[in-house]
């Protein structure tokens, strides 16, 4: 079975054409396939292009524990590319149809510059989903309790459910601790990603990031969204911003109604194909 790799600041995905697969494998493959030690190593799986009545193409976005994932911006991006590669898209806009919503994507320059409308950010907790006490509302800077440690998060969704915490420091080693207890705090119905956020200036945030169903990763197009959004929302940066990640930096511009504009880069890794072994 052939797999295309790609890697968004580190995020790396394989893209799995249904013209050479026509059904998506069950859960106990696409975790085989996506092990780091025993497959081919991947933080999910991108099963398209697939037909869509909404859009250019539809997605499907498979994490390595199996559980779909709604949106993924990084990984909306090298699907972008992988269709450039494959001659399906040039520089004209196109749409994506994903679970968590339809976006508008344009290839600036396939190796540096792919542009992705994410859509728009609601903090409101019937929207994200989180479960609060007293009347629906926004949620923002509420009080979480982590290993008897309190702190403030606000929610916010872009098609997926993220919890960013906004912090005078950060590191990964922070992420791992509060990232796993987070995802699946029971005032996230759906789990959550995570998000830790330091505002660097009114231009530039740094995040350290613990995903929903892939735990910590490099690199994220939608926590990069929402954790901007955050910064936004709570009055600590402008419009435009830069979002700082240990695999690097991802530009994001938020409308008035708070949708983002998200642009970065894409790199090709290769071709690979996956032994029998692991897909029986």
């Amino acid at each position: 079975m052939q797999f295309t790799k790609y890697h968004a600041l580190g995020n790396d995905y394989l893209v799995l054409n249904p013209a050479d697969c026509p059904s998506i494998f069950n859960d106990v493959i696409i975790e085989r396939v996506c092990h780091r030690n025993y497959g081919l190593g991947s933080d999910g799986i991108l099963y398209g292009p697939l037909p869509s009545e909404r859009a250019s193409f539809g997605l499907r976005i498979f994490n390595p524990d199996s559980s779909e994932a709604e949106k993924s911006g990084n990984g909306l991006r090298i699907f972008c590319r992988y269709l450039y590669d494959l001659g399906k898209v040039g520089t004209e806009s196109f749409t994506i149809e994903t679970s968590g919503g339809i976006v508008t994507a344009r290839i600036i320059d396939p190796e540096k510059s792919i542009q992705v409308e994410m859509g728009k950010v609601s903090f409101h907790s019937q929207d994200v989903p989180v479960t609060i006490q007293g009347q629906p509302r926004e949620v923002i800077l509420e009080e979480v309790v982590v290993d008897d440690t309190p702190y403030q998060f606000c929610a916010a969704t872009i098609g997926n459910p993220h919890c960013v915490l906004p912090l005078n420091e950060i590191t990964p080693e922070m992420a791992y601790r509060i990232g796993p207890f987070l995802e699946n705090f029971k005032i996230f119905p759906n789990r959550t990603n995570v998000q830790l956020l330091k505002v660097l200036d009114r231009s530039n945030i740094q995040i350290e990031i613990w995903e929903r169903g892939a735990g910590y990763t490099l690199a994220s197009g939608s926590s990069s969204s929402a954790a901007a959004a955050v910064a936004h929302r709570i009055g600590s940066c402008d419009s435009s911003i830069t979002v700082h990640m240990p695999g690097g930096k991802i530009k994001i511009e938020i409308g008035e109604d708070y949708s983002v504009t998200m642009t970065g880069g894409v790199t090709p890794v290769g071709i690979f194909h996956a032994h029998t072994s692991l897909l029986v």
